[in-house]
């Protein structure tokens, strides 16, 4: 489930393993350190108010929104509309399939 050599990216999706929101997909919006990052869905969890959530505790996908890395790279924030968007579309085009 965990690899001590995998890195998250800004903008990538991870899939929630332990706590209450087990099974539901959020987006890395900041690192914190080599142990936490920072997660939001744009619905529950917004972006003025991410979830700090234990690298061993989420399920990392091979895919990163390129919206929400350009925003996050360029303002240093994202839209909660962008954040829906970028859920969506990666249920809709890998989970589907």
């Amino acid at each position: 489930m965990y690899e001590d050599n995998s890195v998250p990216l800004k903008g990538q999706i991870v899939r929630i393993m332990q706590g209450r929101d087990t099974g539901q997909y959020a987006v890395v919006i900041a690192i914190v350190d080599d142990r936490f990052v920072l997660l939001a869905d744009g619905e529950k969890r917004k972006f003025d108010r991410p979830k700090k959530k234990n690298l061993h505790h989420i399920e990392m996908m091979d895919y990163i929104s390129p919206e929400v890395q350009n925003s996050l790279l360029e303002t240093g924030r994202v839209t909660n509309g962008k954040l829906r968007f970028a859920i969506t579309k990666f249920i809709g085009e890998v989970v589907t399939d």
